[in-house]
């Protein structure tokens, strides 16, 4: 069951434009800070914020502070993730 319940989180987190857009960009750039993702999702930091959480509660991205900044890298295996994602858009066509 527990294993479920985490299942269950990470399917939340990818269920959201904005939160698959976070993880495409970091998978790109394999690291970068708030105040950056929020300019290119084009939200504001609060919201950015609040989907970085979601992202970091499933265990889909790791906050690392560095002095008064925190970077945001992607856990190695959202890569893997991402292709599989992509893979199962490629088989409905």
């Amino acid at each position: 069951m527990k294993q479920i319940k985490k299942s269950e989180k990470i399917l939340k987190a990818l269920a959201n434009t904005k939160r698959l857009q976070i993880l495409h960009l970091l998978d790109k750039s394999k690291e970068l800070d708030i105040i950056s993702i929020t300019k290119v999702i084009n939200l504001h930091y609060k919201t950015t914020a609040k989907h970085l959480d979601q992202l970091s509660a499933a265990g889909l991205i790791i906050k690392v502070r560095k002095g008064t900044w925190v970077k945001i890298i992607p856990n190695p295996r959202v890569k893997k993730l991402l292709v599989f994602i992509d893979n199962l858009d490629r088989r409905e066509r």
